[in-house]
C-alpha cells in the first residue's frame, strides 16, 4: 500500500472487514466505491463482443474489442480499414449508473480514451467533451482525484499525466474519508501498543464545515485553484479551503451546474441556511447505496417539515404529490457540463441530474422568496 503525502501509511479497505464487516459489505456496492477499478470482465459494462457497435469519427472508426483477458479500443481508417491505433483499457472510470469512461497507460503517461459507454442507450459513444475526430486527453490529479482514493503524480503539484501505477487505490473507499488507517489498524490489533489513543478521526465530532469538506472535495465543481500542496494532500479534519478553491471563487453570480457542484447548490438553499446542523450526511449515508430510494429522501424532508399539507396553499396543487417532496423541490435539470453526442449527426444531449438547490419551482423556474 502507498504512503500518503502526509507520511501516513494506507492500510487498504479490506483491513476494515474484521471490525466493520457490515459497513464494508454495503459500501462496496455504492457508486462511490465503484467509481474506478482496473478494467476487467467484472468491472466493464458494454457490448464488447458485438462488432456492430462502433463510433464513427471524421477521421476514423473506433471500436471496442475483447482479446483474451484484455480489452482494447481500436481506431481504423474509414477508407481502407487499416488499423491506426490500438490502446488497452487499463482503468475504468464510473460506476456505470450513467456510464463509464476508459483510461490507458502509455508507459507511465495516463490518458482518457476516445470512446465511453452510455448506460441509457447501452452503447458506446464519443467521450463527453471530445471532438468528433481522433483526440487524446491527458489525465491529471484534478481529473482523477474524484475517482480514486489516492494516486501519486510524477509532479508534486499534480499537473502532469505521469503516475506511479502501483500508487493507485481505486474507488472512493474507507481511507478517502477516514484518512490513511495503518496506525488505526495496528492500534486496534495490538501491534502499536506504545500509542495511548486511537488516531482515527471521529467524523461525527467534527464541526459542520469540516464534515462537509470531506464531500466538498469532489462535489463542489472543479477546485482548480490549488493554494497548498496538491489535490490529494487534504485529509479529513483539515480545512479544504486552505488547500484549494473552486474556479468560481469570488464570482457568486456564476450559474452553478447540477453536475459536480451539489455543495454550492445546497449551500444556496433555504433549508441549509436555516439550519445549523444540516450537511450532506443528513440525507446521504456514504456507506449505503441509496440511489433511487425516494421514500428515504422524502422521509428526510418530513423530519423538518412534519405537516407538508399545511405548507401547500395553492388551489391548483395536485395533493397526490404531497408525499414526493424531491420531485417538486429538487427537480431534474439538464446539465450544461455533462453532455453526450448519441450519433454522428446529432447535437450534444444534456444528461438530466437532480438539483441540490432545494426550493419552490414553478414550470422549472426557482421562485425567489421575498425577505
Amino acid at each position: 500500500m502507498p504512503v500518503h503525502y502526509n507520511g501516513e501509511q494506507f492500510a487498504g479497505s479490506q483491513s476494515c472487514i474484521p471490525c466493520h464487516q457490515n459497513i464494508y459489505k454495503t459500501h462496496i456496492n455504492t457508486p462511490h466505491f465503484n467509481t474506478s477499478a482496473i478494467a476487467s470482465e467484472e468491472t466493464l459494462k458494454g457490448p464488447f463482443n458485438d462488432s456492430s457497435h462502433e463510433v464513427e469519427l471524421i477521421d476514423g472508426v473506433a471500436r471496442m474489442i475483447h482479446e483474451g483477458d484484455a480489452y482494447y479500443q481500436t481506431i481504423s481508417s474509414k477508407t481502407s480499414d487499416e488499423l491506426i491505433d490500438k490502446s488497452r483499457l487499463d482503468i475504468v472510470v464510473g460506476s456505470g449508473v450513467k456510464g463509464q469512461s476508459y483510461l490507458t497507460f502509455n508507459e507511465d503517461f495516463l490518458t482518457q480514451l476516445q470512446v465511453s459507454y452510455f448506460t441509457l442507450t447501452d452503447d458506446f459513444i464519443n467521450s463527453p467533451g471530445y471532438p468528433n475526430y481522433r483526440f487524446t486527453r491527458s489525465v491529471t490529479d484534478n481529473c482523477i482525484k474524484c475517482h480514486v482514493t489516492f494516486a501519486k503524480n510524477g509532479d508534486f503539484k499534480g499537473n502532469t499525466n505521469i503516475y506511479e501505477r502501483e500508487s493507485f487505490i481505486y474507488g472512493i473507499d474507507c481511507e478517502r474519508c477516514h484518512g490513511p488507517l495503518q496506525k488505526h489498524v495496528d492500534f486496534r490489533t495490538g501491534n502499536l501498543q506504545q500509542m495511548k489513543e486511537d488516531v482515527v478521526i471521529k467524523i461525527d465530532t467534527l464541526a459542520r464545515q469540516l464534515k462537509m469538506d470531506i464531500c466538498v472535495q469532489c462535489h463542489s465543481g472543479l477546485r482548480a485553484i490549488q493554494i497548498k500542496d496538491n489535490p490529494f494532500s487534504f485529509v479529513t479534519g483539515e480545512k479544504l479551503d486552505d488547500y484549494a478553491k473552486n474556479y468560481n471563487f469570488g464570482r457568486p453570480e456564476t450559474q452553478l451546474d447540477v453536475h459536480g457542484n451539489q455543495y454550492g447548490l445546497l449551500k444556496s438553499s433555504e433549508c441549509y441556511k436555516n439550519s445549523s446542523t444540516m450537511s450532506c450526511t443528513t440525507c446521504h449515508d456514504p456507506h449505503l447505496n441509496q440511489r433511487g430510494e425516494t421514500d428515504h429522501f422524502n422521509a428526510k424532508c418530513v423530519e423538518c417539515h412534519a405537516l407538508p399539507k399545511d405548507l401547500h396553499k395553492s388551489p391548483n396543487l395536485n395533493s397526490s404529490n404531497l408525499n414526493n417532496c424531491i420531485s417538486c423541490h429538487m427537480p431534474l435539470f439538464p446539465s450544461q457540463t455533462m453532455k453526450v453526442q448519441l450519433g454522428k449527426d446529432t447535437q450534444e444531449t444534456s444528461v438530466n441530474i437532480r438539483t441540490h438547490l432545494i426550493g419552490i419551482y414553478v414550470d422549472g423556474m426557482l421562485q425567489k422568496r421575498k425577505n
